[in-house]
């Protein structure tokens, strides 16, 4: 298994780009949760926030749409 570059589009990651785990098609996963670091900051860990997989932008980046954020904890 390889990795993919992927642009997170809106929410709190908008135009973080960074390496997912890629499938046999090269494809990214068609969800991803991004959490907080645990612990880290004077307010320790944070909500998760969701995204889709939209498509690639034709510079071979990914794309991925902000879809919601969650409590700490509710995605688990």
């Amino acid at each position: 298994m390889g990795e993919v570059s992927v642009r997170f589009v809106g929410g709190p990651a908008h135009d973080l780009v960074r390496a997912l785990p890629a499938d046999a098609d090269g494809a990214p996963p068609d969800r991803w949760i991004m959490r907080h670091p645990g612990g880290e900051g004077s307010t320790g860990s944070g909500p998760d926030h969701l995204y889709e997989r939209v498509g690639p932008d034709g510079t071979g980046t990914w794309t991925m749409r902000y879809v919601r954020t969650d409590p700490l904890g509710v995605t688990e």
